[in-house]
């Protein structure tokens, strides 16, 4: 006898469709799985096997062989399980087949027939919806990340006992209720420093509005104790809020990567990611045996801080370059290839020296020509020329200090952030930020005055900008001129940026 059931496989974040078929026959008995199953997959039969086992359906003396169509597609993960025990059910005749279409099943399945969580099951409810199925079957503890979408029936049984008696009509289940993502949202207020507490640094205040208006790259540069990681976690309380297209990208990129719980399925406000310098180069652009989505991409619609930058490996660095250019992360193997969206702000800190005071102005510095020299070249020239904005974040003199703060808050910069974005959105497209602005319509919104021309020429003549940096240079201009609400790039806009550019300390004049 032959059954089929509905699943889904992840292709990146999006969910692709998988039919399981089963199939009953006279021989030899056996279990066997075909259609490309990756190890997890394969010892799935032995967790199906028992989970059947204990919940009262013992597999009957027969041939079995379980199909995972297509099978060019690589399968992988525990979310099988569920799929391969309705269809083994169905195939023994102990569920209606009817009962099983219009249904995608999508959980792992413990030895004693409970239901575990799985990543992906936001993914997998985006597809139900969008391919009309109906009813979507889910483990509990992924039911309110699932019920996000709307127009589709949730179900999420603890047991497999619980889920059989529903599909047989026997108990019922009521479905899950919608999960309101405002809820969500208004409860996730982002635990970030205010720009109010810092005292000073009102150059490197500034840079970091413009960065926020714009989505540009950043490195911050000064001592220890100066202020860079502070002023870096309260980026993300100047930049506007998500979306909801924004945030349920953002959410099933966490549910991939297997990041969300119950008790906080939806990423509401931006990521702001701050791994390690010990990082790998797994760990940042993604990757293993069946692809997970690393920290640029969990960084997506949000920022990316790499806190004392020089200190990554130099290898791992490396692998920013791309996805910094595409905005999105590439993760090859031998028959395939994954792609993470991967559209992040980088923020980046640094000492300017191994001891952290060179240029200092009470403290010398004690490094030797050769380690400062090896200490900035860890920080290739192309990674440096897709840093939009290089400022000096110099010590706070002890009088700024002793005084209480009084610069602006985070929501008056917040207002003319958004403000900018608006302009954005209206002239370049919804959701296309200045940083990402090439070509064509760089030139045509990317107006010159004549002074900021001749400014431009004679910076780049001078200073010898590559054409990267040049659009670079240019786009940071269209923001400063968005907040200064004009419509052409004017001489003190071009000279501002330049001044980012081309920075105050040494690693700026590196560049």
């Amino acid at each position: 006898m032959l059954s089929r059931v509905h699943t889904v496989g992840l292709d990146g974040i999006q969910a692709v469709a998988v039919e399981v078929e089963v199939d009953l026959s006279p021989g030899l008995p056996s279990l066997s799985i075909v259609g490309l199953p990756e190890g997890a997959v394969r010892e799935a039969k032995d967790r199906v096997r028992a989970a059947l086992g204990n919940s009262g359906f013992q597999l009957p003396a027969k041939r079995i062989i379980i199909n995972l169509a297509p099978a060019h597609l690589p399968k992988g993960g525990s979310s099988y399980d569920l799929p391969m025990a309705m269809g083994l059910l169905g195939a023994m005749g102990r569920l209606p087949v009817a009962c099983l279409e219009g249904t995608v099943f999508f959980a792992e399945l413990s030895l004693d027939g409970r239901l575990r969580g799985v990543p992906g099951s936001l993914p997998a409810a985006l597809f139900a919806k969008k391919n009309r199925f109906p009813h979507l079957v889910v483990p509990k503890e992924n039911g309110f990340e699932a019920a996000l979408t709307p127009d589709i029936q949730v179900y999420a049984p603890e047991t497999l006992t619980e889920l059989v008696r529903h599909l047989a009509g026997e108990a019922v289940l009521p479905p899950l209720p919608a999960t309101d993502w405002r809820t969500w949202k208004e409860e996730s207020t982002p635990e970030v420093p205010d720009l109010a507490e810092i005292k000073g640094q009102e150059h490197a205040k500034r840079a970091l509005e413009i960065a926020a208006a714009g989505g540009h790259n950043m490195l911050m540069t000064g001592p220890p104790g100066s202020g860079k990681t502070f002023m870096a976690r309260a980026l993300p309380g100047i930049l506007p809020e998500m979306t909801l297209d924004e945030a349920l990208e953002v959410t099933a990129i966490h549910s991939v990567a297997g990041c969300l719980s119950q008790a906080k399925p939806f990423v509401a406000i931006r990521p702001l990611r701050t791994p390690h310098h010990t990082a790998s180069k797994n760990s940042l652009i993604g990757g293993g045996s069946y692809p997970r989505p690393g920290e640029i991409s969990l960084a997506h619609h949000g920022v990316l801080f790499l806190d004392e930058i020089p200190e990554f490996s130099r290898t791992v660095l490396e692998v920013l370059r791309e996805p910094l250019e595409s905005g999105e992360a590439h993760i090859s193997r031998t028959s395939y290839t994954v792609r993470f969206p991967a559209k992040f702000q980088l923020l980046a800190a640094c000492n300017p020296c191994p001891c952290g005071f060179l240029g200092h102005s009470h403290r010398p510095c004690r490094c030797s020509q050769a380690q400062i020299i090896g200490y900035q070249g860890r920080l290739s020239g192309p990674l440096l020329d897709r840093i939009d904005l290089c400022v000096d974040v110099p010590s706070v003199a002890a009088d700024i200090l002793i005084e209480l703060p009084s610069g602006e808050n985070s929501s008056s910069v917040r207002l003319r952030v958004e403000e900018a974005r608006r302009v954005q959105n209206q002239r370049n497209g919804i959701g296309v930020r200045n940083t990402e602005l090439n070509g064509k319509a760089l030139q045509n919104h990317a107006t010159l005055e004549t002074t900021a021309r001749q400014l431009l020429l004679d910076s780049g003549n001078r200073l010898g900008f590559s054409a990267r940096a040049h659009s670079r240079l240019l786009r940071v201009a269209r923001t400063i001129a968005d907040l200064a609400h004009s419509r052409e790039i004017k001489g003190e806009h071009m000279a501002e940026a330049i001044q980012y550019r081309v920075g105050s300390g040494t690693w700026g004049k590196e560049m």
